[in-house]
């Protein structure tokens, strides 16, 4: 699907990836969205082709149902989190695994690299940011601050700051920047209900998704909300600025797909029908919208 001419969305191409032996709980593309990683249930994660929907390999080692996968922005490494309290950091190339972070008391919901893709966070049922360096996978800061789960993070652009959204409706900001204490210096307030996706624009926009059925777009630096996206009729499951930052995609844990005017607020096109629950959105480098999703 391509957002970037005017006019209504086309659904360009359909591939259906049906092999999986549990619900696939989440999904993500590469950056140059070539592939796709789907999370399921069954324990296991899977690599496929984006065009063709070729099945490259099914990973397992996981203990537990596999909640969230994320590529790092590099394309070189994907993480995955689990119910059996561990992160599980893999190559892509050589499809296999390179380290397996333990810290976390209970599920693990969220994972997000750092920008240089040289750091990772986590998030979960026990209300714990944890701060991991890749190579090694050693941890090197532990968050606490929020009252609930942590189900969303992201980083800044320039790797200062971690955002994490939770089920206390609250988003903190984390400065990281070195000789800073490890406290939160700003949280965010206004949603309603859990904060289920994060992203950051390029140029620091900030925008969250929520179980609240509406979506919010910050600027951190001022701690002020800017504009808020309302349309959706379920929560929303995945968010993903456009690279110049002027539009917004967001899914929701519904058929419905939506590109929002970043700066208006309004709700430029709705996709509907091809999925039955849409789970991921992310831009191509050129510009194409690329969705995820599971059908019946």
């Amino acid at each position: 699907m391509n957002s970037g001419a005017p006019g209504p969305l086309v659904v360009g191409r359909v591939k259906f990836f049906g092999r999986h032996r549990g619900e696939v709980n989440s999904s993500a593309f590469s950056p140059d969205g070539q592939m796709l990683l789907t999370a399921s249930e069954d324990g296991c994660v899977y690599g496929w082709k984006t065009q063709s929907g070729h099945l490259l390999w099914k990973l397992g080692g996981h203990t537990g149902p596999v909640k969230f996968c994320r590529f790092s922005p590099d394309g070189r490494l994907f993480a995955s989190t689990s119910c059996d309290r561990t992160i599980r950091l893999w190559d892509v190339a050589e499809a296999k695994c390179l380290q397996v972070l333990k810290g976390h008391q209970r599920s693990v919901e969220t994972v997000s690299f750092s920008p240089d893709s040289k750091q990772l966070a986590s998030g979960g049922w026990d209300k714990q940011v944890m701060l991991w360096e890749v190579q090694s996978g050693q941890m090197l800061r532990h968050l606490e601050g929020h009252r609930d789960s942590i189900q969303s993070s992201d980083f800044e652009p320039s790797s200062d700051c971690l955002a994490t959204g939770s089920w206390d409706s609250t988003i903190r900001i984390w400065d990281l920047r070195a000789g800073t204490p490890a406290v939160f210096h700003q949280e965010l307030e206004g949603h309603s209900g859990n904060i289920s996706c994060l992203c950051y624009s390029a140029s620091g926009l900030l925008a969250s998704g929520s179980w609240d059925k509406t979506i919010h777009i910050w600027k951190p630096s001022t701690r002020s909300l800017l504009v808020q996206l309302k349309g959706h009729v379920t929560w929303v499951k995945s968010i993903a600025f456009s690279h110049d930052g002027s539009q917004l995609a967001s899914a929701a844990y519904s058929h419905m797909v939506k590109i929002w005017d970043c700066n208006t607020g309004k709700c430029l096109e709705t996709l509907k029908g091809a999925l039955d629950v849409a789970h991921a959105c992310a831009f191509t480098p050129d510009g194409k919208l690329l969705v995820s999703g599971a059908a019946e």
